[in-house]
């Protein structure tokens, strides 16, 4: 059962002038809640997405849409 959730998160260098702020709706396969390493999960899937390494995204918030 898929999931939605609004996700915003930080891109780029641990420097300020660096990093890109993002927000948007990311959709998973089954939900996230309840799951030990959701968080890195959703990391690693933003990453992907955006061809980085997920140490270089920094979730500010992420929250599931109903």
């Amino acid at each position: 059962m898929a999931a939605k959730y609004f996700t915003q998160f930080v891109t780029g260098a641990e420097e300020a002038r660096y990093a890109s702020e993002w927000s948007g709706v990311v959709e998973v396969a089954e939900p996230l809640e309840g799951r030990k390493g959701a968080q890195r999960e959703l990391r690693e899937l933003l990453a992907e997405s955006f061809e980085l390494d997920s140490a270089e995204i920094r979730i500010l918030h992420w929250a599931r849409l109903h």
